[in-house]
């Protein structure tokens, strides 16, 4: 008797505490729920994700691919309002039969009185965008958004394509619980693949099962080329299909790190490979790929290759511009300053010609591929050794199986004897080997030729160098007067010019002064913004109050004052993810200090130098003291752009050492 009460008081506990994921079924405790227990930073959780994919028949369309998502979430506070908002990207390869959003509903719940109250998403809050030539993004908000809602939404895509997208199992915010099932007939087979850069591994369960279809003709089976039909006949067909499931229970967030190149890179997810296609009468198509064979079909595509053969929109201009210049490099610099004031960037990215390069080149407005490709073909013309190279940007991510739609973005490659020159004319600022920092992802795929292809480096050798020279004059009511001059080449200098070229001298000042204490900057001169080919070059007055501590007859005082800084960015004890600097740098601080009438030196940091793993990182300090002048030079010198894991300790005890040694103070002391 006592073990029977046991069970009913173990199952009426279950009952009681077991939740309704059912659509509309929100409860009033999701609602009074203030914090997630496990994860009590969280600005908001998924309280529950059921994603199911499967292959329905008809016998017009053969098998096509339903996607059906739901989600419920909650939202804690401000920061995590931003989880109301949800983008869908439907594809359409050939603008004629593309994917389908159905059945899209949605509500947001909130108590009133004690009651579960709801407001329903409306058509008003849904709007489309075309993102790029293949791809449409469609974004909805749900209504009535305030700390502590619950949100829920569901729709299906339906899609001609068999291909499976890769299934995302976690997000940036934790998940309470999840369901994921995908139903896949035995026709289709797929490889798949979980992130091997993710730090969270699901169980990933595996079944197979008979499925009937009533059939009134011969059987149509799509595949990813079309429909085929079987000779079978009947009113039932039956075959196997193999189902893919995953059920898990708080699954943490993704957790922010500081310099990491794209935090979705390390989610967990699963991709799926199109690999063959066996059709009821055991014929097999191989649709399983390798990167060689993807870039020889992007090449063969007229949008991306056959780009490159035509010239006869540009050839008069072009002749012009290269009239009397013998030089390559001199060549290659007019040319690729040609297309950037050509034609400019219509912000659409994409790795194929949407209305062609001869269009592009006549309205002066085109997307990534047709600026590229144009400069590309210009270059060739030229007469210089040029190629396309394919990108994934960092928002992108990093494919993980050769798949077309694992590149998203086209830059030109000139190849010279001691290696390549990559350039980007989609943006103004730009220079040979500076690229902008969201194509700086690890490698491009070089495509040559007739369409053989290399992976290559993206990313820069070249230190990026900044020197400062910064002048203290010390007053009798202790404010500061100086002058900085600031030196800034190759990636800091395009940073510098994104910032800075479009905006005025006021609202420049306004941005310097920020996070600079009791301040005011005057006199800023610039030069170097417009040419490229120089370094950035700006100096400014300043004048400064509060920087000095006095104590008795002594004053403490950084060397940096506002320049030194504010806090350790690698504070957590382990790290998941590697450290992308993206570019080598070189930082130098030049200080020279005006001692004040009355004032002598009682200490000064003494003489260091720290490196991190022999030279991959290395800092120096060095003071001294001639007369009345102070002199301090500090640089920090990276030459390592990816720091992994496992070396982060290491690091981050380089920085600390490096930051406290920045923030020591000197000591004067009264005469």
């Amino acid at each position: 008797m006592k073990n029977i009460t046991l069970i009913l008081i173990a199952l009426f506990s279950f009952n009681s505490f077991s939740q309704d994921y059912r659509f509309g079924k929100v409860s009033k405790d999701e609602l009074l729920e203030k914090r997630n227990s496990q994860d009590t930073s969280a600005h908001a959780t998924i309280l529950y994700h059921n994603q199911e994919i499967y292959y329905q028949y008809s016998q017009n369309d053969g098998f096509t691919q339903v996607n059906t998502m739901y989600r419920r979430i909650k939202i804690y506070d401000k920061e995590g309002y931003n989880w109301a908002t949800h983008q869908i990207r439907l594809y359409d390869q050939s603008a004629s039969s593309g994917e389908d959003l159905k059945s899209l509903r949605g509500y947001t719940y909130h108590l009133e009185n004690g009651k579960v109250k709801k407001t329903k998403l409306k058509s008003e809050s849904i709007f489309e965008e075309k993102e790029s030539d293949n791809w449409e993004l469609l974004k909805f908000t749900l209504p009535n958004i305030n700390d502590g809602v619950v949100i829920e939404y569901e729709y299906a895509i339906h899609s001609p394509y068999i291909a499976l997208e890769d299934v995302v199992l976690q997000e940036l915010i934790p998940i309470k619980q999840l369901d994921f099932e995908v139903r896949i007939p035995e026709f289709f087979n797929f490889n798949k693949t979980v992130n091997p850069k993710s730090t969270y591994y699901p169980e990933v369960l595996e079944s197979e099962y008979d499925r009937v279809e009533n059939t009134y003709a011969r059987n149509r089976v799509t595949t990813s080329r079309g429909t085929q039909s079987s000779t079978t006949e009947g009113s039932e067909w039956r075959f196997k299909e193999r189902k893919t499931e995953v059920h898990e229970t708080n699954i943490p967030a993704l957790v922010y790190e500081p310099y990491v190149d794209n935090l979705r890179n390390y989610q967990t997810r699963i991709s799926w490979e199109y690999a063959f296609f066996r059709g009821p009468d055991g014929e097999i198509k191989t649709y399983s790929t390798t990167w060689d064979k993807v870039v020889e079909t992007i090449y063969r595509n007229d949008n991306f290759g056959g780009q490159l053969n035509k010239t006869s929109y540009f050839d008069d201009d072009l002749d012009a511009v290269l009239a009397g210049v013998d030089d390559p490099m001199e060549k290659a610099a007019r040319v690729f300053n040609f297309v950037k004031s050509k034609v400019k960037w219509n912000k659409f990215v994409s790795i194929y010609s949407n209305d062609g390069v001869k269009s592009a080149y006549k309205t002066g407005s085109g997307n990534v591929s047709e600026i590229n490709l144009m400069l590309t073909a210009m270059l060739r013309y030229a007469g210089l050794t040029a190629n396309p190279v394919l990108v994934s940007t960092r928002s992108h991510g990093i494919p993980i199986l050769p798949t077309r739609s694992g590149f998203n973005y086209v830059i030109s490659a000139i190849e010279v004897q001691d290696g390549l020159i990559l350039l980007d004319a989609t943006n103004p600022y730009t220079t040979a080997n500076i690229l902008p920092e969201h194509v700086i992802n690890w490698q491009g795929r070089i495509v040559r030729e007739h369409g053989s292809s290399a992976w290559i480096p993206l990313n820069s050798n070249t230190s990026s160098k900044e020197t400062v020279s910064l002048n203290i004059k010390i007053n009798d009511d202790l404010s500061i007067d100086g002058k900085v001059r600031d030196h800034l080449t190759n990636h800091l200098a395009f940073d510098f010019r994104e910032q800075y070229n479009n905006i005025n001298n006021e609202l420049h000042i306004q941005k310097l002064e920020e996070d600079k204490g009791e301040i005011e900057i005057s006199n800023l001169e610039i030069s170097g913004g417009k040419e490229l080919s120089k370094p950035i070059m700006y100096s400014y007055d300043y004048h400064l109050e509060n920087a000095i501590e006095e104590i008795g007859d002594k004053l403490y005082m950084s060397p940096m004052i506002f320049m030194e800084p504010k806090e350790n960015p690698f504070k957590q004890e382990a790290r998941l993810y590697p450290i992308d600097i993206i570019y080598p740098r070189s930082e130098k601080y030049v200080v020279n200090m005006m001692l004040p009438d009355g004032y002598i030196v009682e200490s000064l940091p003494k003489n260091t130098k720290i490196q991190y793993n022999n030279n991959e990182g290395e800092f120096t300090y060095l003071a001294r003291e001639n007369g009345k002048m102070l002199q301090f030079t500090i640089n920090l010198d990276m030459n390592k752009t990816l720091i992994l894991p496992e070396n982060y300790p290491e690091f981050k005890r380089f920085f600390e050492l490096m930051i406290e040694k920045e923030t020591e103070k000197i000591v004067l002391k009264k005469v």
